[in-house]
């Protein structure tokens, strides 16, 4: 599932890179965002 986001999210800013400089901006935040979830959740390790 993680994966699967950051999938997207990556597609998203290569989108947001070549094809909309304006939202390149908002784009990068989410990446940056989904970044440090994604580090948070594999320092803190999965809960069963």
């Amino acid at each position: 599932m993680l994966l699967t986001i950051a999938l997207v999210l990556f597609v998203l800013w290569v989108l947001g890179v070549f094809a909309f400089k304006i939202t390149a901006g908002v784009i990068h935040l989410v990446l940056v965002v989904a970044l440090v979830v994604g580090l948070v959740q594999l320092f803190r390790g999965r809960r069963v």
